[in-house]
């Protein structure tokens, strides 16, 4: 039985949705996927141990945002954020991203580094290939609507019923659309490794992030690196949370080197 009460994430801010987690001592702040909000998240509240508190970005263009524009350059997106986030980083913390959400995590943590505002004790990449393997993964951004919505049902992200509701569908498009080609036409610009340890996710039948193209985030930090896989395609992580989870909280529960635990 969990001592500490849990709320439902739920928006706090724009970019903001917390499950708040009353004594909590350390956050978990996580980065959507493609075309998703932050309820993507809201079963991992319940999931985290005690002390953890759960935030979930939100992005525009998506649920409660639907009637903004999604973000076109991530300069901006970048910018905006590392203002956006501020209230929810006073206590120790830890990013978890996945896909397009993993370059997300990692181009905030190192804005924040350069800025000299606080930076994530732990980073979480799920599902996505090691900057200059991710070149040779499928441009899906670049294909006809019909053939976009194929890949998109074939590697798991919405049901084939959906592409039935035209007006569901056609909103879906517009911004899974930008997402992929904001991340897909997106490379990172070389720099110093992350002091903070970083641990790679990803499913054993991923197309987009096989296990030989995600190795080579280790060189993205001088701190403990790590690797776990799940059963699973691209989508592993929304199969069975439990066990991502469980996974997650088990590296937030190894002291970092500098003393961190989040």
């Amino acid at each position: 039985m969990r001592s500490l009460e849990v709320q439902e994430l739920a928006p706090e801010s724009p970019y903001i949705w917390r499950a708040k987690r009353p004594g909590a001592t350390r956050r978990l702040i996580c980065f959507p996927h493609a075309g998703a909000g932050a309820s993507a998240y809201a079963e991992w509240a319940a999931l985290l141990p005690d002390d953890v508190e759960l935030v979930a970005v939100q992005l525009p263009g998506r649920q409660d945002r639907i009637a903004e524009d999604p973000f076109t350059e991530v300069g901006p997106l970048i910018g905006v954020l590392s203002h956006a986030l501020r209230p929810v980083l006073d206590l120790p913390f830890a990013f978890f991203g996945h896909s397009g959400g993993a370059t997300l995590a990692f181009e905030l943590a190192r804005t924040l580094r350069a800025r000299g505002l606080p930076e994530p004790g732990h980073l979480f990449l799920s599902g996505r290939s090691a900057p200059g393997a991710d070149s040779r993964v499928e441009q899906l951004h670049q294909l006809s609507d019909a053939e976009f919505c194929a890949a998109i049902v074939a590697l798991g992200g919405f049901d084939e019923e959906i592409l039935e509701d035209d007006d569901i569908l056609e909103t879906m498009l517009y911004t899974l659309r930008a997402d992929f080609t904001l991340w897909e036409q997106h490379r990172l610009e070389p720099g110093a490794p992350l002091d903070c340890p970083v641990t790679v996710l990803c499913g054993d039948a991923d197309p987009r992030a096989p296990l030989a193209e995600v190795e080579g985030w280790s060189t993205q930090t001088t701190a403990e690196f790590a690797v776990e896989t799940f059963p699973g395609g691209h989508f592993y992580f929304l199969d069975d949370p439990a066990a991502v989870v469980g996974a997650v909280a088990r590296h937030l529960l190894v002291p970092a080197a500098s003393g961190r635990t989040a």
